[in-house]
């Protein structure tokens, strides 16, 4: 109930902020979002909104953005959001008013862009990067996969499973950044309290989604990337101290890395400037992007 209250709360707060302000008001999901996107918008003609909060922001994203489209008079309205799994299933919500990130999320967008390779060169060691003779990006890519696909079988099927704190160690190899599968769901079921399923099973299911061979970066969510990439660089392709690469810390890093330049070769980026093309005169990025 409290989270209903919150949603229309954020509703009627741009509802009655219309009154006085005729631009385009951005919906994103938490804090991060708003420090990258407020970046790329023009401050003088669009507003972000957050709608952080339980159980999913994203969600939440979308209830407001529900409500206000449900007004036939309110215009100026859109939503960002990730992606998640949606492009592999059916979507949560379908609008001209909501977009979605390139990839599985912000932070694997980030990934994917050069400022990974700017944050590689800064805490990497080219010594230990040329020994591990592999692509970086690629190996933990291919690392990350099996946790996303394990994250996706506990939403389709309702396990309601556990990742947040989940030790990447217990499970990573750290002289090659393998994963192994029945560690990673061990780790998982003893964080869940999730004892009654069995590892065979999740295996399995794991093994089934594999052989469809999804697009990767639509699989992997960033948080997992970037704490593989943490994990690496305190000793398979870094010396860092652990306090030094915390996850927390290289996103902050790789969202500072990320140029504009980055940005305008983004889907997202095409698809912001059609939104304006079809919402005159609303506008959301700035002229000089």
């Amino acid at each position: 109930m409290r989270d209903l209250l919150s949603v229309d709360r954020v509703a009627n707060q741009i509802r009655l902020r219309r009154s006085t302000y005729q631009g385009t008001f951005l919906l994103v999901e938490g804090g991060s979002d708003k420090i990258f996107y407020e970046r790329f918008i023009n401050k003088a003609e669009c507003e972000l909104a957050t709608v952080s909060g339980k159980p999913s922001s994203k969600l939440r994203v979308i209830a407001v953005l529900k409500i206000l489209e449900q007004e036939s008079g309110f215009k100026g309205i859109l939503a960002i959001v990730d992606a998640d799994f949606d492009r592999l299933t059916i979507p949560l919500y379908y609008s001209s008013n909501l977009l979605c990130t390139d990839t599985h999320d912000l932070e694997s967008m980030l990934i994917n862009s050069p400022a990974f390779d700017k944050v590689l060169t800064e805490f990497g060691s080219e010594e230990k990067v040329l020994q591990f003779n592999r692509d970086i990006r690629l190996a933990i890519l291919e690392s990350s996969i099996s946790v996303g696909y394990l994250l996706w079988i506990s939403q389709c099927d309702g396990l309601n499973l556990t990742f947040d704190g989940i030790t990447f160690s217990k499970f990573v190899d750290e002289q090659n950044l393998q994963i192994d599968e029945l560690k990673l769901i061990r780790e998982v079921k003893n964080k869940s309290q999730a004892f009654s399923l069995k590892d065979e099973d999740l295996q399995l299911k794991m093994s089934s989604q594999q052989s469809n061979n999804y697009d990767p970066w639509q699989i992997c969510c960033g948080h997992h990337l970037v704490e593989i990439l943490s994990l690496g660089l305190r000793k398979t392709i870094g010396s860092n101290k652990p306090s030094d690469i915390e996850a927390d810390k290289l996103e902050l890093c790789l969202r500072l890395a990320y140029e504009e330049s980055y940005f305008r070769d983004t889907q997202l980026y095409a698809n912001i400037h059609d939104w304006e093309a079809n919402n005159k005169p609303f506008k959301v990025l700035r002229s000089d992007l």
